[in-house]
């Protein structure tokens, strides 16, 4: 269990190969096998490589399993998300209104689409753009518009300067100190909702217009008063920003980097958006038949999936003794699973190669099964995935226009605090692969 409150967490958060499952759990597998318990960021830990156990605990355990910095993130008392079973329901309905696939059709796509082009233009401009740091912007400006309707400028640019000062990487150790992980998170969290806050109040004073998401999230109908208090409206914005920021960016710098070191993949890819292209004017927007017909570009977005995923997906706190094969999972204790079906040699033949031809012919619209777990399994399945698939293939198809590539001293390291720490920068010029036959 390691030394006495911080456990054997400094371990565990050593930088690793993003790629592969980190040292620390490579090292208790051997010794202990797949299922193992540890101390980590001040709570008890049971660790899983056990497909299996871990599809069981995903479907029959509601609870998130949290760390103690994330509950502070969070607000584990207050926090729609986190609190009862029906509290959950609700937000999850909510969000799927919002996030599902005929929302994104009908709402989102469009907006998506010109913030690419527009962020892609302007960092061809300049020679170069941070993947992670553009993907971020899109996401941010387009889920604000969506919430809360047209912002004046500073307004908008403060809130888009709370990401700069909010961390990535949930796993810290747990101590609100300054200069610490999560005292910088606490900052950023009181600051955006303050910020929130404020903005909801002053538009409603004014009777300015929400975003068209308002009614959605207020919980308003027609002839009837609002379901969600202000607090909980407050809450539901910020923790929606939150989730949706921490992970599409990084997967798609890693997507990104995949391409970049794999020409067949470049070519491929490059083929498949001349196409569209070709079918409409440089002004016109992408279609939802454009989206579905990147059959490609879906397929390298689900081996993106598998094979970047390397932290654990399903969390879970049973609050019952759960007796699973052989094993029994304690009440109280955080359960950590791991996807190891991805890298599984009977499940994909050589799983450490990037190759999306694995993909033909399979449901490239499935975002779990079995053996595919990037999104997480059970009641607590990723209701964001579409909305992160669709961004992906959208920022793909923007990037297929230009003639790029990723800058050298580009690496794919992970920490439990960061993914790419210095950045995922591309070169691009204004030069389009258009014209370009040979890719």
């Amino acid at each position: 269990m390691g030394y006495p409150i911080i456990g054997e967490t400094i371990e565990f958060m050593k930088p690793h190969d993003a790629l592969q499952f980190s040292t620390f759990i490579k090292k208790r597998v051997l010794r202990h096998g797949p299922v193992f318990r540890t101390s980590l960021f001040g709570g008890k830990v049971i660790i899983s490589m056990d497909n299996e156990l871990n599809m069981e605990m995903a479907k029959t355990n509601r609870t998130p399993g949290i760390t103690k910095s994330i509950a502070r993130l969070f607000v584990e008392d207050n926090n729609l998300f986190l609190q009862s079973t029906e509290s959950h329901k609700h937000v999850r309905n909510l969000t799927v209104q919002m996030l599902g696939s005929q929302s994104l059709k009908l709402r989102i796509m469009e907006n998506i689409d010109l913030l690419t082009r527009t962020h892609m233009e302007e960092g061809a401009r300049n020679g170069s753009l941070d993947v992670k740091e553009t993907t971020s912007k899109i996401l941010i400006e387009c889920l604000a518009k969506k919430v809360m309707g047209e912002m004046e400028p500073e307004a908008a640019k403060k809130l888009a300067l709370c990401w700069r000062y909010f961390p990535s990487g949930w796993f810290r150790l747990p101590f609100n100190l300054p200069g610490i992980g999560v005292y910088n998170m606490m900052k950023a969290r009181k600051r955006m909702k303050t910020l929130l806050k404020e903005e909801v109040l002053k538009k409603r004073e004014a009777g300015e217009e929400f975003g068209e998401f308002s009614k959605i999230i207020f919980g308003e109908k027609e002839g009837e008063k609002e379901t969600m208090s202000m607090e909980n409206v407050i809450e539901y914005i910020y923790t929606f920003f939150v989730i949706a920021n921490e992970t599409t960016p990084r997967i798609l710098g890693a997507t990104v980097k995949f391409i970049s070191e794999n020409p067949k993949v470049m070519q491929e890819l490059q083929r498949e958006h001349a196409m569209i292209f070709e079918n409409k004017s440089e002004e016109a927007g992408l279609t939802w038949e454009d989206y579905k017909s990147m059959t490609f570009t879906n397929m390298v977005i689900n081996e993106s999936l598998r094979i970047s995923t390397t932290v654990p997906v399903i969390l879970r706190k049973p609050d019952h003794d759960t007796k699973v094969g052989d094993y029994t999972i304690p009440a109280g204790w955080n359960f950590m699973g791991y996807p190891s079906a991805h890298f599984d040699p009977t499940k994909y033949e050589d799983p450490l190669e990037f190759n999306p031809w694995r993909w033909k012919g399979n449901d490239l619209d499935a975002i779990v099964s079995t053996n595919y777990i990037p999104f997480g399994a059970g009641p607590r399945l990723c209701v964001g995935a579409y909305f992160a698939k669709l961004l992906m293939a959208i920022f793909i198809h923007h990037l297929c226009r230009y003639r790029w590539s990723m800058k050298a001293e580009v690496t794919v390291t992970r920490s439990y605090m960061l993914m790419f720490p210095r950045g995922c920068d591309v070169q691009i010029s204004k030069d389009t692969q258009e014209h370009d036959s040979d890719g």
